[in-house]
């Protein structure tokens, strides 16, 4: 589901820019490629005009009206997000949707440091997004990459296009035996066993 939050014009988002007359919307629960086309369809459908639309944000080109914008909460529901509303909740998203992109949609993970991209990407104060994320999610931004990390990982062994050397560098673990331990940790199986079932179960990017 989609949280979803608007700015009046003229105003920043959190570490957005000012636009002129465009409006920036935060949606919850907007994890894949998929739900950008169901934004879109449903802004098209309600003749809404977009700038851009990325994981967990769109710009719109006018001011929604109050119908405007209980029409588009509405849409959303049905498709599964949600307009938010309460920033805590936008930077926790932001966060979520940074690593999301990163690991899920990347071809490469950054070289720098994953706490300094990360408060570049949103002009915040690692500390400060860590102790946030910790109270909110129960759990810390660093286990929470290691479990899309994971889901990337099995992503790839059942592409089968890479092998654990290559993985293991696509994702910028020290060593195979570094990806093999994490990986068992979090799924219980070895990264060899997981490739041999023939039924591999993936947890949606919802669940994780």
């Amino acid at each position: 589901m989609l949280h979803g939050h608007f700015s009046h014009p003229n105003s920043r988002g959190i570490g957005g820019q000012p636009g002129g007359d465009q409006m920036k919307l935060y949606i919850k629960y907007m994890v894949s490629v998929r739900c950008k086309m169901m934004l879109k369809e449903e802004l098209t459908r309600l003749g809404l005009h977009f700038a851009n639309v990325e994981l967990g944000e769109v710009e719109i080109l006018e001011e929604l009206t109050p119908l405007q914008r209980e029409q588009l909460k509405m849409a959303l529901v049905k498709s599964g997000l949600e307009l938010m509303e309460d920033k805590k909740a936008i930077l926790i998203e932001k966060i979520q949707n940074v690593i999301i992109e990163m690991v899920h949609y990347s071809d490469e993970l950054p070289k720098v440091n994953f706490s300094d991209y990360l408060s570049s990407k949103l002009n915040h104060d690692y500390t400060y997004l860590a102790n946030i994320f910790s109270e909110t999610k129960g759990i810390t931004i660093e286990h929470f990459m290691i479990l899309h990390k994971i889901e990337r990982v099995k992503e790839l062994i059942i592409y089968n296009e890479l092998n654990l050397s290559e993985i293991a560098c696509k994702l910028h673990y020290s060593s195979v035996a570094h990806l093999s331990y994490q990986f068992k940790r979090i799924t219980g199986l070895t990264p060899s066993f997981f490739k041999s079932i023939k039924q591999h179960k993936r947890s949606s990017l919802e669940n994780v």
